[in-house]
């Protein structure tokens, strides 16, 4: 016979934690079942150099926030982790609890793992929005001596063959990866899609002091416009340097890393990308401008300085040959997805994506955390997950 609970969470990450401590909260008894450790993810899945984006100061969870000597600081990831240990300790949590499918049974769930069955009126599932990343179809393609290699995998510029690197993408992760990697004495090429530009300090602020003092980041999914293109943004050019440095693609071409177009096809070994530069630069520019004209609106101020606009290079390359041993590795720092393959309920799109309504999936008893603008601009950050869990955890309670 199966243990039975009122509510299962899937992830001891900080969001499935926050479901926990607002399930306990309620004196819901629940169980939460990790994969590995808590905060796995942290420790596991992450290059060596990485910290959070935002500032220690902001790094907040339900009853607990940063204490330490350095509130402007960013934390590392072994930093992150010590922080989800100390929120974890009250937490029904068991480790190294692989959950091997969740299906339908009478009116809950069964849930499967490879250490036994539970079944559950109610499950969350808080198993993270960045558990696969994402590599185009013509990467099986490439030349076979080429190296490929993923943010999962990618540890320091040491472990990559000598010689140059393409990185796909430009986002937080490919602009930090990219410079890194150029510090380290390998040529970069970065590909550069459509991309969200930030300064890290702003009128003597960091920037994302602007974003949760204007209210930017509580923002409510019903709000926005285009909340399924929203979901879908790159996150920010940031990187979470003790210097408090910018990380943006002005920076990166002063450095020596060369920017080329989207990389759009392979074609008989070679790299074809994308032209409009130009336009995709203006854009992100424009978007900067008008977040920064924002929080000169809210703070009543006057205008801050605006960073220089991003210079276009002289004649980017459109293609690049990959046999010829200019490229030695590739880094698909193309973004990420969530993975379900346990999951045998009915509730996902054409896309893989859950269906669900600011956490209420389509299926009764079933909840997601942690997921892109699941109710707010803010939900996949750390701090951003007490308000959505309150309110998914609220109605979990009134389903019981």
């Amino acid at each position: 016979m199966p243990e039975s609970y009122p509510a299962v969470v899937i992830g001891a990450g900080h969001a499935g934690l926050a479901a926990s401590h607002f399930l306990r909260d309620r004196s819901i008894d629940h169980v939460v079942l990790e994969r590995g450790e808590v905060a796995n993810s942290w420790r596991r899945e992450r290059w060596d150099s990485l910290r959070l984006l935002t500032p220690n100061w902001l790094t907040r969870l339900p009853g607990q926030q940063y204490d330490g000597p350095d509130p402007d600081g960013y934390m590392t990831s072994d930093e992150v982790a010590s922080f989800l240990d100390r929120f974890a300790k009250p937490a029904p949590v068991r480790t190294a609890t692989a959950v091997t499918s969740l299906r339908p049974d009478g009116d809950g769930y069964r849930v499967v793992t490879d250490s036994g069955e539970l079944r559950a009126r109610s499950v969350v599932i808080a198993s993270g929005a960045c558990n696969q990343p994402v590599v185009p179809p013509f990467a099986a393609a490439l030349p076979p001596d080429i190296a490929q290699v993923t943010p999962l995998d990618y540890r320091g510029p040491g472990e990559l063959p000598e010689g140059g690197v393409l990185v796909v993408g430009a986002s937080a992760t490919g602009v930090q990866l990219a410079a890194e990697i150029q510090r380290s004495g390998r040529p970069v090429t970065l590909s550069v899609g459509e991309h969200v530009r930030m300064p890290r300090l702003y009128r003597g602020r960091d920037i994302l002091w602007w974003m949760d003092a204007a209210g930017v980041w509580d923002q409510r999914a019903h709000e926005i416009d285009d909340v399924e293109r929203a979901r879908g943004l790159a996150s920010p050019q940031l990187v979470g340097s003790p210097e408090r440095l910018d990380l943006d693609l002005n920076v990166l071409s002063a450095m020596g890393v060369r920017l080329v177009g989207r990389f759009a096809a392979l074609r008989d070994g070679r790299a074809l990308f994308s032209g409009g530069l130009r336009n995709l630069f203006a854009l992100a520019d424009l978007k900067l401008v008008r977040l920064l004209d924002t929080f000169d609106a809210f703070d009543g101020g006057g205008p801050g300085e605006r960073p220089e606009p991003t210079r276009v290079p002289a004649k980017p390359r459109l293609q690049l040959d990959l046999t010829g041993g200019e490229i030695r590795t590739v880094v698909w720092a193309t973004g990420f997805r969530p993975s379900y393959h346990w999951l045998d309920v009915p509730v996902l799109d054409s896309k893989g994506r859950l269906r669900h309504t600011g956490g209420v999936v389509d299926a009764p008893g079933l909840y997601a955390l942690g997921l892109p603008v699941l109710r707010r601009r803010k939900s996949t950050f750390i701090h951003g997950i007490e308000d959505d869990a309150r309110e998914v955890i609220a109605e979990l309670a009134r389903q019981l």
